[in-house]
């Protein structure tokens, strides 16, 4: 895949630097490795999901890590011995540690974490703060206008 180059964009644009590299690191990215599969889902307008397939992990094996605009999700498996492990004859369910990053918008924060059915969900949330949000401005020293319709006198007397 080519690389999409942002140069332009960047000479005309003030204040969307981050952006920028966030688009320029998640191409970087998209060749990389994609264990575990993952779901991003929206649930409602402020509300969204991502959900992992981490079968063969527990809870225990599992870190969620939430930092200012990011999200880091992390499972670590537990050594095995032999004879714990078995003599496998095919082993196609990938019990490999993993790390997953997301990136997440201004005031978008973790409201919870459970794991079921090998399936990890995290529900996320964005509160935007009440100073924050758009608010309409009185304009001060304003008078009513006066809509009266005037007609000409000589108008009346014809």
């Amino acid at each position: 895949m080519s690389r999409f180059d942002f140069t332009p964009y960047r000479r005309s644009t003030i204040g969307f630097d981050r952006l920028f590299d966030l688009l320029e690191a998640s191409s970087r990215q998209a060749s990389g490795d994609n264990y575990p599969p993952f779901n991003l889902e929206r649930t409602a307008e402020d509300q969204y999901r991502i959900t992992l397939a981490v079968a063969g992990f527990k809870s225990d094996e599992i870190d969620i890590v939430a930092q200012q605009n990011l999200l880091q999700v992390s499972g670590k498996k537990a050594e095995e011995s032999d004879e714990q492990r078995g003599a496998f004859l095919h082993l196609g369910i990938a019990n490999r540690s993993f790390e997953r990053r997301f990136e997440l918008a201004d005031f978008v924060r973790v409201e919870n974490a459970a794991l079921a059915d090998g399936l990890l969900t995290i529900d996320l949330i964005r509160e935007v703060p009440e100073a924050m949000k758009p608010r309409r401005i009185a304009i001060a020293g304003s008078q009513p206008r006066d809509t009266t319709i005037l007609t000409h006198p000589t108008a009346e007397a014809a």
